[in-house]
C-alpha cells in the first residue's frame, strides 16, 4: 500500500452521519477495483475494493463507459414529477430489467432511490392490491427474525435484529401487525441430524404454524431476503425452502416478497441475468414482489426498484388502474438512462456471468484456505458475488465471541492496514450470530483480484487470531 502526505488533516465533521464528531475515512479516488481513502490525514492509494461500500459497485471505480453513459443521460434528461408525466428512460429499464428475467416472472416496475425506499414502496403496493380486490382485513406482515430490510420506518417494521430495537416506539404494531417467523440460518439453525432438505421443511412447517395462528384472511405478505446481506451474512436458504414458502403462499392467498436489494440486480445469478432467486426457485415460482437497489446504478447513480408481479399488476388493472401520489424522484429519467446503461453493458460483456464464476471461485478458495487452518473462522458461505466469513470463539460449539471485543471492527481495520476494504458486522447480543466479515467486490474482478483478496484475508484472519491469543480472549 502506498500511503501519502494528504493536505489536510483530520478535522472535525459538518456531515450528520457516521462518526459525527470528527472526519472519518474519505475516498478521495479511485480505478477500477481499487480506491484511494484519506485516513487520519493521510492517503492510503490503491486498496482493494472487496465491498464497494455496501454490496453497491458492479462496474468498479471510474469506468470510461460509465462516464459517457451519464454525460448523455444529463444531455438527454429533464425532470418530470412521475404522477403526472412520465419518461421514456423509466420504461425502457422496466422494459429491459423483466425482458432479462424469466418469462412470466413481472409484468411492470417502479424505480426509486434507495433500497429503503423500495421496501417502503413494496409495503404501499402490497396494500393498495388487497384495497383493489376487496380484501381490507388483510393487513398482517410476516417477516424473518434477524432480518434487514432498510433504513426508514416502515422498512425497519419489518425487519428483526438488534439495530432496529431503539427505534420500536415509532414502528408499526410490532404484536398484531408485524408477525415473526424463524429465520433460515443453516449454519447454526440446522440439527446435525438434519438433512438440508429436512432443516427446510421445519420452518416451512414453523412458517405455517405461524399463518394458521395469525388467521391466513389476515396476513397480507410474506417478506423474505433471498441471500441476507447484513443482517446475517450471506446465509443460503436450505434446499427447498424457498419453495416452500412459495408454495404456502399461494396456498392462503400471501404475497410472496423477495428482498433482493444486496444479493440480486446480477451479483449472485448463475445464468448471467439479474435475479438472485433464479438459484433456488423456476420460473413459476417467482416472487409477486421482488425489491432491488444497490448494483443496479452500480453506484454512479441512487436507484432502487420494485418489480411487480403479474397477479399484482392485474389486480391494479382490473381495479382502479391507478396509484395516487409517489415519491418526488421516483422514475427518475437520468437515474433510469444512466442504470439501463449500465445493465446493458453488465450484459453485453457478459460481467453478470464473470462476478458469479469468480465469486465462486473466491468464496471455494476462502474456504479451503480458512477452515483448514486454527484460526478465528467458524464458516465462510455466500453465492456468486456476495460472502461472508463469520468469526466464533470455538468452531466445534460455535460459541461467537463477546461484543465488547469489537472482532467485527478490528478485523475490518486490520485488513485495511493490509490495502483491502471490507465490512464488518457486529455479531448478535444474545449469540444468535457471531461477528461477520462481508465481502462483495465489482463484477469485473479477475482471477488475480480473487487470488489477492484470499491472500489478504487469509493473512488478516490469522492476525487477528493471533492478537486474540495473546491476549487470552481465544
Amino acid at each position: 500500500m502506498t500511503v501519502s502526505s494528504a493536505k489536510s488533516i483530520s478535522k472535525p465533521s459538518y456531515n450528520f452521519q457516521g462518526t459525527v464528531d470528527q472526519t472519518g475515512p474519505q475516498v478521495v479516488g479511485g480505478k477500477g477495483v481499487r480506491i484511494d481513502v484519506e485516513k487520519e490525514g493521510k492517503v492510503h492509494e490503491n486498496v482493494l475494493d472487496a465491498i464497494t461500500g455496501a454490496a453497491v459497485g458492479a462496474l468498479g471505480w471510474g469506468d470510461e463507459d460509465a462516464l459517457d453513459i451519464i454525460n448523455k443521460a444529463a444531455r438527454t434528461s429533464t425532470y418530470s414529477y412521475p404522477c403526472l408525466i412520465s419518461n421514456k428512460p423509466s420504461e425502457a429499464l422496466a422494459k429491459y430489467y423483466i425482458d432479462h428475467s424469466p418469462e412470466g416472472a413481472f409484468s411492470a416496475a417502479l424505480w426509486c432511490t434507495s433500497g429503503s425506499e423500495s421496501n417502503e414502496n413494496a409495503l404501499r403496493i402490497i396494500r393498495q392490491y388487497w384495497l383493489e380486490r376487496g380484501l381490507p382485513n388483510k393487513i398482517k406482515l410476516m417477516s424473518r427474525e434477524s432480518s434487514y430490510h432498510g433504513f426508514t420506518l416502515g422498512a425497519q417494521s419489518i425487519s428483526w435484529n438488534p439495530r432496529v430495537e431503539p427505534y420500536a416506539p415509532y414502528l408499526m404494531d410490532r404484536e398484531k401487525i408485524n408477525i415473526q417467523i424463524p429465520a433460515a440460518y443453516t449454519y447454526r439453525f440446522k440439527k446435525d441430524d438434519e438433512t438440508e432438505e429436512d432443516y427446510a421443511k421445519r420452518l416451512v412447517d414453523a412458517t405455517e404454524k405461524k399463518i394458521l395462528e395469525n388467521d391466513p384472511n389476515t396476513i397480507a405478505a410474506l417478506t423474505v431476503e433471498t441471500l441476507p446481506g447484513s443482517s446475517l451474512g450471506t446465509t443460503p436458504p436450505p434446499k427447498g425452502y424457498l419453495k416452500g414458502l412459495r408454495d404456502l403462499c399461494n396456498k392462503y392467498d400471501i404475497i410472496f416478497h423477495l428482498d433482493e436489494v444486496m444479493c440480486g440486480t446480477g451479483r449472485s445469478n448463475p445464468n448471467g441475468n439479474f435475479n438472485c432467486w433464479e438459484n433456488y426457485l423456476a420460473p413459476t415460482d417467482a416472487p409477486d414482489i421482488q425489491t432491488v437497489g444497490k448494483t443496479l446504478g452500480s453506484g454512479y447513480v441512487t436507484i432502487a426498484g420494485i418489480l411487480i408481479g403479474p397477479k399484482i399488476r392485474s389486480a391494479y388493472v382490473e381495479g382502479s388502474k391507478s396509484i395516487h401520489g409517489g415519491n418526488t424522484y421516483s422514475s427518475h429519467a437520468f437515474n433510469c438512462a444512466v442504470s439501463l446503461g449500465i445493465m446493458q453493458k453488465l450484459k453485453n460483456e457478459k460481467l453478470t456471468a464473470n462476478i458469479f464464476k469468480m465469486g465462486n471461485l473466491m468464496g471455494e478458495k476462502l474456504s479451503q484456505i480458512l477452515l483448514s487452518e486454527d484460526n478465528i473462522a467458524g464458516d465462510v458461505r455466500g453465492i456468486g458475488g456476495f460472502w461472508s466469513v463469520e468469526f466464533v470463539k470455538d468452531r466445534a460449539t460455535k460459541e461467537p465471541f463477546d461484543l465488547s471485543l469489537n472482532i467485527a471492527g478490528r478485523f475490518k481495520a486490520i485488513c485495511f492496514e493490509n490495502n483491502l476494504n471490507v465490512m464488518g458486522m457486529p455479531g448478535n447480543p444474545d449469540g444468535s450470530c457471531g461477528d461477520r466479515c462481508l465481502l462483495a467486490p465489482s463484477f469485473i474482478i479477475t482471477e488475480k483480484d480473487v487470488d489477492e483478496i484470499v491472500e489478504i484475508m487469509a493473512k488478516s484472519v490469522l492476525q487477528l487470531s493471533s492478537d486474540l491469543r495473546k491476549e487470552g480472549a481465544w
